[in-house]
């Protein structure tokens, strides 16, 4: 089976990366998408990160139903920070029957030459690629490369935790259900 992974915080999950997912599953001829929440993303801080669990459970809550979408707490149980490439090795050795595919972001393919074992990823891995604003993307590194001709959207996770401490509407940005459990438990207050 191919099975795009579409790694992230997901701090919180919105109808962005729902719209990417439902994208790669229509074009991108993989058979699942899994969402692999990152505990700790070496590249990013961690301040005003929902705990992992909480983050699972919104992913879990907006995909529900969704037979070919899985959130996936695969790094939970790997050492942290999480590496893509240590990830990658892990899910390859435990389903040598499945070819997995990275999903990423303009914006983080053009930073790639900075993550830890990129070449590993690109040695072994295809690459799909969908645009992000200002990103134009240049495949400099050779990667087994496919651009996906996704929407382009302006919504971030950092600008919905902004209006939610702001007292601000979310509506359409998230799935109802995950706007009910953000209000339900208060996060990101």
């Amino acid at each position: 089976m191919k099975i795009g992974l579409y790694f992230g915080s997901f701090n919180p999950v919105h109808v962005g990366h729902l719209i990417i997912a439902n994208h790669v599953l229509n074009e991108g001829g993989v058979n699942q998408v899994w969402l692999v929440i990152s505990p700790q993303n070496p590249l990013k801080a961690s301040a005003g990160l929902l705990n992992e669990y909480h983050r699972l459970h919104l992913v879990q809550t907006a995909i529900e139903g969704e037979n070919h979408l899985k959130a996936s707490n695969v790094e939970f149980s790997l050492p942290k920070p999480s590496y893509t490439a240590n990830t990658l090795a892990y899910l390859t050795e435990k389903y040598p029957q499945h070819e997995f595919v990275v999903i990423m972001g303009s914006d983080s393919f053009s930073n790639l030459s900075n993550w830890k074992n990129y070449q590993y990823i690109l040695d072994n891995h295809e690459v799909f690629v969908y645009p992000r604003p200002g990103f134009e993307v240049s495949n400099d590194l050779k990667a087994n490369l496919s651009i996906l001709n996704a929407p382009l959207l302006e919504i971030s996770s950092s600008s919905i935790r902004k209006l939610i401490k702001d007292k601000k509407s979310i509506r359409y940005l998230v799935t109802d259900l995950v706007k009910e459990e953000i209000e339900k438990y208060s996060y990101y207050r």
